[in-house]
C-alpha cells in the first residue's frame, strides 16, 4: 500500500462483501483484521482485485512467525521507497544544478539530457504510483497516487509538447520563452517517494513494540528431563506440566510457579514497577521477567506459545492495528479528496487556459495543486500517534485493547472506582474491638472468636485469624461449628456457645452464651498508593467516585484516608446499584474494578479500566488493563491517553491547515514557475511534520518513563 488512501479504499472493499461483520485495514502495520463468517479465499481475491497482494495469517499461527511475515513486508516496503527516492533524487538533482547553472544557452544537448533523466525517473520511480493510479481507474475511483501520477504527467507531457514545439515547428518563436519542468517532474516524484521512504521507515520503527514484547521471552529453555538432565529446547515447544531451570541472569522462558529455589525477579513487564520483588517456592513467575542472583527449578502452567507475554503483544498488535473513532474524520475527508483536488485543478486549467489565456501557467498551477493537495499527512495523523501511544503503554504495565480505548481515555471526565481490591489490598484487618462488660478483654475476645471462626473460609475469618497470629494467641479446638450463610458462624468453644454474626454497628458481633460481649470492626487496608492516585487524578481536573457492598460507616473510612469526600461515595452498593450508578454517570465516565461484581460496570462505562490480578470476568469486560497492586497506572494511562490525544489533533490540524492555505495559493498561482518543485517539498515536508510529531511524542513518553523509574529506583 502506497499511503493511507490504499487502506481505506482496501478497507471499503472488504466491507462491502457479504458475511463480513468488521473489517480494519492499517496503513502502518500492513495488516487487516477481518470477523465474519467468509473463507480466506474470497478475501484474499477482493484484495487482488484492489490491486494488492495479500497473504492469509491464520489464527493458530505463532505470534512471532506472524510479526516476522509482516516486518518482513514492512522492510521490502521501506527498500521500494528507498529506491524510488534514490533514482528520483539522483537524477532530479544534476538535473536541476544543470538548469541552474548552465541554462538552455548552454548548448542544444541540455534540454535533450532534461528530457531523457526525466523519463527514467517517471520509468522507475514513477512506475509504482502509475499502476496504483491505473488500479484505482479500472475499478472506476482514485486514490491519493491519481493525483501524483497526473501531476507528474501533466509536467512532463506539457514540457515534451513546448519541447516538440520549439524544434518542429516552422515559427517556434511563440514556444521560445516558455519553460521546461522536465527536472520538476522528476523532483516531485522523487521527493515523494523520499516521504514515503520516511513514513514507511516511521512505520516500521513503531510496530517495535510488539517485537520488544516478543523478545523478553527467551528462545531457547533449560527443560529438565525425567532423568534430572538437562536439556535445550524452544521455549515455545514447552507445554503444561514441563520442568525447567533458569539461571541467575536468565529471562523466565513460560509462565510457571516456583519448585525449587528463591531469587529476586524484575517484573516491570507486568507490573511497570523496575524494582525487583522477592520470589519464593510455591509462587507464581511470568514469561519473559528477569531472574535475579538465584537458580530457579520452575514447573510450566501454560504452553510456550500462550505464555503472558505472547498474550500481551497480541494486545498491543491488535491496538495499533484498530482505528480511533477520530480517524474517521480524515477517512471521511479522503473518501472525497481526491474527485474534489481533480475538479479543482480542471477548473484551475480553463480558468488560466480560457479566461486568462495563460496555459502555461495554467499547466504549473494545475500540476501544483494535484501534487500539494494529496492528503497522505491526513491519513497517517492518528494511526502513527495511536501505535505510539499503545506501545508506550505496554511498556509501562498498561494494556490497551484498541484505538477507541486509547481516545476515550483521552477524553476522561470521571473516574469511578471499585474499593475491595481495587483501592485496597482485598486482605481485610481487625481494625478496632469494642469490649461490652468486664468479663473478657480484647485478647480473650480474640481468642474466642479465632476459635469459632477457624473452619470458615470467609474473608473476616482470615482477618481474625491474622489478629490473633499476631499478637501469639493460640485459639483452642471448637465443636459443633456451623455456619449460617448471610448471618455468621455458631461454635462450642470450651464448654460455651460462641455466635459470631452480623451486626448493625459493626463489621461483626460476639455473643457468648447468648450474651453480646463484644463487636469488631473489620475493614480492609488501602492499597500504598491509591492516595497519591487519587491526587493526581483531581490535579488532572477529573471527578472522583467509590463504590463499595460495604456498610456506610466502613466505606466512609477508607475514603476519609484515600481523600475521597462522603458525598462521592456509594456504599453497600450491588452489581445491579453499581451499573445504574455508572448509568446515570452520563459520558466519559470510567469505571475502575477487578471482580465479578464489577464487569457489568465495566462493559457499560465509557472505559472499563480492570485490575490485572482481578478476576478474569472483569478484565475481558474491560477496555484497559492496568498492573495488579499499582492504583498509580490509573492516572498514567489516562494522562498517557490524552498525550496521544493531543499529538493526534496537531497532526490533524497540521494537515488540515496545510491543505486548506496551500490549495488556494496553487491553484491562484501564487508559487510562481517552481510551483510544483515547491508542492513536492511541502508535501513531503508535511508527511514528515506528522512523522515527527509522533516521534516527538514518543521520546517525549520515553524520557518521562526512564525517569519516572530513575527516581524509584533510588
Amino acid at each position: 500500500m502506497h499511503c493511507t488512501g490504499c487502506a481505506t479504499d482496501l478497507q471499503r472493499a472488504l466491507l462491502k462483501l457479504p458475511q463480513i461483520r468488521e473489517a480494519t485495514v492499517s496503513f502502518t502495520s500492513g495488516l487487516a483484521v477481518i470477523q465474519g463468517d467468509l473463507g480466506p479465499a474470497p478475501i484474499l481475491e477482493a484484495i487482488s482485485r484492489q490491486g494488492f497482494e495479500g497473504e492469509h495469517l491464520p489464527p493458530e499461527m505463532d505470534l512471532l512467525e506472524t510479526r516476522s511475515r509482516m516486518e518482513e513486508a514492512q522492510v521490502r516496503t521501506v527498500g521500494m521507497w528507498r529506491r524510488r527516492a534514490i533514482v528520483g533524487l539522483g537524477v532530479w538533482v544534476p538535473l536541476e544544478t544543470m538548469h541552474w547553472t548552465l541554462g538552455s544557452d548552454a548548448g542544444p544537448w541540455v534540454p535533450w539530457v532534461m528530457l531523457f533523466g526525466a523519463a527514467i525517473v517517471l520509468a522507475v520511480a514513477g512506475g509504482g504510483f502509475y499502476a496504483s493510479a491505473w488500479t484505482a481507474a479500472r475499478r472506476g475511483g482514485t486514490n491519493m497516487d491519481t493525483l501524483i501520477a497526473i501531476g507528474a504527467t501533466t509536467a512532463f507531457t506539457w514540457s515534451l509538447i513546448v519541447f516538440v514545439a520549439q524544434r518542429v515547428l516552422a515559427d517556434p518563436e511563440a514556444w521560445t520563452g516558455l519553460p521546461l519542468y522536465f527536472a520538476e517532474s522528476a523532483a516531485l516524484l522523487g521527493i515523494i517517494s523520499l516521504g514515503h521512504f520516511f513514513e514507511a521507515k516511521a512505520s516500521a520503527h513503531a510496530g517495535a513494540a510488539v517485537r520488544d514484547l516478543l523478545e523478553l521471552q527467551p528462545d531457547i529453555a533449560e527443560k529438565i528431563g525425567p532423568d534430572g538432565e538437562t536439556r535445550e529446547v524452544s521455549s515455545r515447544d514447552l507445554e503444561v506440566g514441563d520442568r525447567l531451570q533458569v539461571r541467575p541472569g536468565g529471562r523466565i522462558p513460560v509462565d510457571a510457579f516456583i519448585v525449587e529455589g528463591s531469587s529476586e525477579l524484575d517484573e516491570s513487564l507486568v507490573t511497570g514497577e523496575p524494582i525487583p520483588v522477592d520470589r519464593s517456592p510455591g509462587e507464581a513467575v511470568v514469561a519473559g521477567t528477569l531472574n535475579g542472583t538465584g537458580r530457579l527449578v520452575l514447573e510450566a502452567i501454560v504452553d510456550g506459545r500462550n505464555t503472558t507475554v505472547v498474550r500481551i503483544a497480541e494486545l498491543v498488535q491488535n491496538a495499533q492495528s484498530s482505528q480511533a473513532p477520530i480517524q474517521r474524520l480524515a477517512d471521511r475527508v479522503s473518501s472525497i479528496f481526491v474527485p474534489t483536488v481533480l475538479s479543482i485543478a480542471m477548473v484551475t486549467l480553463l480558468v488560466w487556459g480560457f479566461l486568462l489565456g495563460d496555459w502555461s501557467t495554467g499547466v504549473v498551477s494545475t500540476v501544483t495543486v494535484l501534487i500539494i493537495s494529496c492528503p497522505c499527512a491526513l491519513g497517517l495523523a492518528t494511526p502513527m500517534a495511536v501505535m505510539v501511544g499503545a506501545g508506550e503503554a505496554s511498556r509501562r504495565g498498561i494494556l490497551v485493547k484498541d484505538a477507541a480505548s486509547l481516545e476515550a481515555s483521552g477524553r476522561l471526565a470521571r473516574v469511578i472506582f471499585d474499593k475491595t481490591g481495587t483501592l485496597t489490598l482485598g486482605r481485610p484487618r481487625v481494625v478496632a474491638i469494642e469490649v461490652l462488660g468486664e468479663e473478657f478483654d480484647e485478647a480473650s475476645v480474640l481468642r474466642i472468636v479465632a476459635s469459632a471462626e477457624a473452619g470458615s473460609e470467609h474473608p473476616i475469618a482470615r482477618a481474625i485469624a491474622s489478629a490473633a497470629e499476631q499478637r501469639g494467641i493460640i485459639p483452642p479446638r471448637a465443636t459443633e461449628f456451623a455456619a449460617i450463610p448471610g448471618e455468621g458462624v455458631t461454635a462450642t468453644v470450651e464448654g460455651r456457645a460462641v455466635r459470631v454474626g452480623r451486626d448493625r454497628d459493626a463489621s461483626c458481633r460476639i455473643e457468648v452464651d447468648g450474651r453480646l460481649v463484644a463487636r469488631l470492626m473489620i475493614d480492609d487496608e488501602p492499597r500504598p498508593d491509591a492516595a497519591s492516585a487519587i491526587t493526581r487524578l483531581r490535579a488532572m481536573g477529573l471527578e472522583i467516585g467509590m463504590l463499595t457492598g460495604d456498610r456506610q460507616a466502613s466505606a466512609e473510612r477508607i475514603a476519609e484516608q484515600l481523600g475521597i469526600r462522603s458525598d462521592e461515595v456509594t456504599f453497600e452498593a450491588t452489581p445491579e446499584s453499581k451499573l445504574a450508578v455508572i448509568t446515570a454517570a452520563g459520558a466519559n465516565t470510567a469505571m475502575v474494578g477487578d471482580g465479578i461484581n464489577d464487569a457489568a460496570a465495566l462493559a457499560r462505562a465509557d472505559l472499563g479500566i480492570a485490575m490485572a490480578g482481578g478476576t478474569g470476568t472483569a478484565i475481558e469486560a474491560a477496555n484497559l488493563v492496568v498492573p495488579p497492586d499499582r492504583v498509580e497506572a490509573v492516572p498514567d494511562a489516562i494522562h498517557l491517553s490524552r498525550r496521544t490525544l493531543t499529538t493526534i489533533r496537531q497532526n490533524l490540524f497540521l494537515a488540515f491547515v496545510y491543505n486548506s492555505i496551500a490549495i488556494p495559493a496553487a491553484a491562484f498561482g501564487l508559487l510562481g514557475t517552481s510551483g510544483p518543485l515547491i508542492a513536492a517539498g511541502a508535501m513531503a515536508c508535511s508527511d514528515i511534520s506528522v512523522i515527527g510529531n509522533a516521534v516527538r511524542l514518543k521520546n517525549s513518553l520515553s524520557r518521562e518513563r526512564r525517569r519516572r523509574d530513575a527516581e524509584k529506583s533510588t
